[in-house]
């Protein structure tokens, strides 16, 4: 499992840069972010001494339980699920990041607990630039009014916007939900909102990262390309379908 996990992150950057190379961007400004969810913490530990940076878990159940194995290793974890207030406290103690933030109680619950523990803590506003009904998210015509609020919260630091993109066999049909968070972005600019200026879009998995880099992509987040497909009972799990 160790090569092939090794082999797939080698084909992964490929990809990323093949799509770079073909949009005219600097690889160096797409980074990857590992969707690990369900996958063992002795898989991830693999991929991080294989030089990967940044990991992205949905439950905090599994920030917890993968942390004595992921504690001490040179790596940034993110929080990228749906994150619930009551389970603030807790992801705080694993989390670098929290890249779902999409509403205003839990920005203030972030915001309680940061100032218990006297830290700030990077944000991605999360937005459901698909429009379904099945997804979190904030609709797009809200995120600049959300995003002058949470400038008011000065333990949260506001790194760029987060999407889980329309998925479909058909990839072209992705493109339009991916588009419209980079011309979110550019509404923020814009806006000219001080300290503002330099917004990471994280968009784009398995199945879309070549269209969400050619969109302006600065993070995909990449799992069953690495680790395979994961097992939950009798149901396949991919991030595709992550929330």
């Amino acid at each position: 499992m160790k090569n092939a996990i090794v082999t797939n992150l080698k084909a992964v950057h490929e990809r990323i840069e093949n799509a770079c190379r073909i949009s005219g961007r600097n690889p160096a400004d797409v980074q990857l972010l590992l969707a690990t969810k369900t996958v063992p913490a002795a898989d991830i530990r693999t991929a991080i001494e294989a030089g990967e940076i940044l990991i992205g878990e949905n439950k905090m159940q599994e920030l917890r339980d993968k942390n004595e194995v992921l504690g001490q290793l040179p790596v940034e974890r993110h929080f990228i699920g749906h994150l619930q207030t009551n389970k603030v406290k807790d992801v705080l103690k694993y989390a670098n990041c929290i890249q779902s933030l999409d509403r205003l109680i839990l920005a203030d619950e972030l915001q309680k607990q940061l100032q218990i523990q006297n830290r700030k803590l990077d944000v991605f506003i999360q937005v459901n630039t698909s429009y379904e009904e099945s997804k979190f998210g904030l609709s797009p015509e809200n995120v600049l009014d959300f995003i002058q609020k949470i400038k008011n919260y000065p333990t949260l630091n506001i790194k760029g916007l987060m999407t889980i993109g329309l998925l479909d066999v058909e990839k072209e049909k992705m493109r339009p939900s991916l588009r419209l968070l980079k011309t979110i972005r550019d509404e923020i600019y814009a806006a000219k909102i001080e300290g503002l200026n330099n917004l990471k879009l994280s968009m784009g998995m398995s199945q879309d990262l070549e269209i969400a880099i050619e969109e302006g992509s600065n993070m995909v987040r990449v799992g069953t390309s690495i680790f395979g497909n994961r097992f939950l009972g009798k149901e396949i799990w991919n991030e595709n379908s992550a929330e």
